[in-house]
């Protein structure tokens, strides 16, 4: 078996029903695109994604994310992909020039994206959780932590997760125990145990970024209580470098049936 991106109909809808060459023709953002990019980029992506991503995905069903003292390493083949596809430019299609995307409509990334997640799932729950959190981070951070956060993450040197289920409360997030302490230095000590944490933990990245849900000590009952803090597994220094350990540690990795992910608990 092997997997064939169908580029034939990918190229059909986004030229023949959506016409995005001229819906996006009056943007300035996008005035510098036109079809044949859109289609080479879509080209690439294939290959990456039928020569790289599809082998790998029997691999990573078969050996799954192993956890040994308190260290969590993906499958045979996982880390250099994830590098490969950092340094293709992957990670930043359509994000931000300014923080070191591409910046292309995001009609394309989801059609590279779906080829991803076609060819091998499990690896694309790493880029996706990392687009998902870089998207939170642009659009509620401040401007000097979209600076020094946002570049390492569309580059594929750091990725991103979410903290949000806890062991006793499940789908109900108002019920959370996690809680966060202000600190002299305008931060926060936060205190708590998360479970079903997508990419919460690995060996592909330097570093991992995790928006956790938690609750100040004042904060009401119930859901209009929880605040959303970045907690990087590795303290980032102004500079961008990496200090110490901030104290994020993984307890165990779930085992699911076709997608061997892991999540720390």
């Amino acid at each position: 078996m092997s997997y064939k991106a169908p580029l034939e109909d990918m190229n059909f809808l986004i030229n023949q029903v959506f016409n995005i060459d001229q819906q996006l023709s009056d943007i300035p953002a996008f005035s510098d695109f036109d079809q044949s990019l859109y289609a080479a980029i879509l080209e690439e992506s294939a290959k990456f994604s039928e020569n790289v991503l599809y082998p790998l995905n029997r691999t990573g069903d078969e050996q799954g994310c192993q956890f040994k003292d308190g260290e969590v390493t993906t499958p045979s083949g996982f880390k250099d992909a994830y590098k490969a596809y950092g340094d293709g430019g992957w990670q930043g299609v359509s994000g931000d020039p300014e923080y070191g995307g591409q910046g292309l409509p995001k009609t394309i990334n989801l059609l590279t994206e779906e080829m991803v997640y076609s060819s091998n799932t499990s690896f694309c729950l790493y880029s996706s959780l990392t687009n998902g959190a870089y998207q939170a981070i642009r659009a509620h951070a401040s401007d000097a932590v979209k600076a020094l956060f946002l570049p390492p993450m569309l580059e594929g040197r750091w990725t991103g997760a979410m903290g949000l289920t806890e062991p006793h409360a499940g789908s109900d997030l108002g019920i959370i125990r996690s809680k966060a302490e202000p600190l002299e230095s305008g931060k926060y000590l936060i205190n708590g145990t998360k479970i079903f944490i997508t990419g919460g933990d690995q060996d592909l990245t330097e570093n991992i970024i995790h928006l956790v849900l938690a609750k100040l000590p004042d904060a009401p009952e119930g859901p209009k209580g929880i605040s959303l803090f970045l907690v990087p597994k590795i303290n980032v220094l102004e500079d961008g470098s990496l200090g110490q350990s901030n104290g994020v540690s993984c307890g165990s990795i779930e085992h699911k049936m076709g997608i061997k992910h892991h999540q720390p608990v």
